[in-house]
């Protein structure tokens, strides 16, 4: 792949502990595969728990006069961060769409938007208020400040590999702690090569540690148990966020966990169907399915429910499945075989009980991981589409009848991170917004992430948002300081 990037020494194969490119201790390592193509990218050092416990020692050494520079001296550093990321665009781009499959256009919007949470942090960190209290007492004064949580310490998903990372280590640097993240082995080589561009920043030794791994295990025991480690910040699934803040509680860590979706798009018979298609196409198949806010369960109003899968078949036949190099492909591959087998089950559990297939519906047969973009038309609660994440470019549709109906379906799930709907009533969007149990909701609109947005979920999506002037809270602690004898 060096022969694709204009800076070769981007593409980082060893770990980066405390100021240093260094081997595993065992000098193990574990590969990174296309999955377009299934070349070999690289190999990829595999640290464990020793490696990590370094990391973390090496974090607090450097937290404490961290903390104690200037939010403005923090800021500088960050935004030359920044600055290096939005320079090498088109490389970062390239690492990304090698390791993960998404098509080279939403590469770039990812570094982009990685970049984004740089650049909003470093400026928010100044913004870190307190407050006076008044006290019964005359002479005596009660003051609360923020002060940085200490060492944090993050486990980020393949799916977005570079903006995890910043959203994460953005507020947490800002505001004077040191990280030590851990990136999915599917996509170690973005996480390393933003590294790298930390240390041309000037980001002192030790602050940022990225301890790659072929096995998930040691690592995520002794970020979870190491005592030095304050907080715990983690996105990926429930079912593995559920046994991580487990283990936390030992130590009583703070965390926040950015968990499962099951999102669900509502259509009233009053919405532009047009407008309602695309976005629904968007949220969908963007990164091929493979997001935690994308659409996972379209809800269509009877009375409008064939004219729209007709609208949808429209836009989904304008997709072009392929190599996410190729500049003409809108949509790239599934990220491993087995997830495309997942996915297959399930559409075959949908079948099997009624589901039509109405566009779609083939995958890639031997070792291919290509799935042609799907749309299932009758299907019903009972369906495991209806209940599980799908992670996959496969669109089941329902019917419902009223707004109190779709407003039960939508809820009649574990999950609560992200909800959209599409209506023309303002008095609708409020009722449903309102009624419907999701930390996020787009009401006529998908694309609603963003820098600015507290993103997050409620129920067992997950806890703590990240993002916006409320992302920097979990990284701080709140301090309160009564000062007495203050008579005259």
């Amino acid at each position: 792949m060096k022969d694709l990037l204009k800076d070769p020494t981007l593409l980082r194969t060893q770990a980066y502990i405390n100021g240093e490119w260094v081997d595993s201790d065992s000098g193990e390592t574990f590969p990174v595969l296309n999955p377009a193509t299934h070349e070999v990218l690289a190999e990829v050092a595999s640290v464990g728990g020793a490696e990590t416990r370094r990391a973390i020692e090496a974090a607090e050494v450097a937290q404490k006069p961290w903390a104690a520079r200037s939010a403005m001296e923090r800021s500088a550093i960050l935004m030359k961060w920044n600055n290096l990321i939005l320079e090498n665009v088109e490389d970062l781009a390239i690492i990304m769409t090698q390791e993960q499959g998404k098509v080279l256009a939403e590469s770039r919007g990812e570094i982009v938007y990685a970049a984004s949470f740089i650049e909003w942090f470093a400026e928010e960190g100044k913004r870190v208020y307190g407050d006076v209290f008044p006290l019964p007492q005359g002479t005596s004064r009660g003051i609360a400040i923020k002060q940085p949580v200490g060492v944090v310490a993050a486990v980020t998903p393949w799916n977005f590999p570079s903006a995890m990372l910043t959203r994460k280590c953005g507020p947490a640097l800002a505001v004077g702690c040191a990280m030590v993240a851990k990136p999915a082995h599917e996509t170690p080589l973005s996480m390393l090569a933003l590294a790298e561009l930390a240390d041309r920043a000037g980001l002192p030794a030790g602050l940022l540690s990225i301890v790659p791994g072929g096995h998930a295990r040691p690592i995520g025991d002794e970020m979870c148990s190491n005592p030095i480690v304050r907080k715990f910040t983690f996105t990926g699934s429930t079912r593995i966020g559920k046994m991580l803040a487990a283990q936390c509680t030992e130590t009583m860590k703070r965390t926040s966990m950015e968990l499962g979706g099951n999102a669900p798009v509502i259509v009233f018979d009053d919405a532009d169907l047009d407008k309602a298609a695309v976005g629904a196409a968007a949220s969908k198949y963007r990164n091929s399915g493979q997001t935690c806010i994308c659409a996972n369960r379209i809800l269509v109003q009877e009375g409008v429910y064939d004219e729209f899968v007709e609208k949808l078949k429209g836009v989904v036949g304008t997709f072009k499945i392929g190599d996410g190099m190729d500049e003409s492909s809108t949509h790239g591959p599934v990220i491993t075989r087995k997830a495309l087998e997942d996915i297959k089950s399930m559409v075959d559990d949908a079948v099997e009980h009624g589901a039509e297939i109405a566009a779609g519906g083939q995958f890639g047969e031997g070792d291919e991981q290509f799935i042609q973009p799907t749309i299932l038309c009758n299907v019903t609660e009972d369906m495991r589409v209806f209940k599980e994440e799908i992670f996959g470019p496969v669109a089941p549709i329902f019917k419902f009848r009223t707004e109190e109906e779709a407003i039960a379906m939508a809820n009649d799930t574990e999950f609560g991170l992200a909800a959209y709907l599409f209506t023309k009533d303002q008095g609708r969007t409020w009722r449903v917004s309102e009624g419907i149990e999701y930390g996020m909701v787009g009401v006529n609109e998908v694309l609603i992430s963003s820098t600015f947005i507290p993103f997050g979920g409620v129920k067992e999506s997950g806890q703590g948002r990240e993002g916006s002037s409320y992302g920097v809270d979990d990284y701080l602690e709140i301090k309160y300081i009564c000062i007495g004898d203050l008579g005259a």
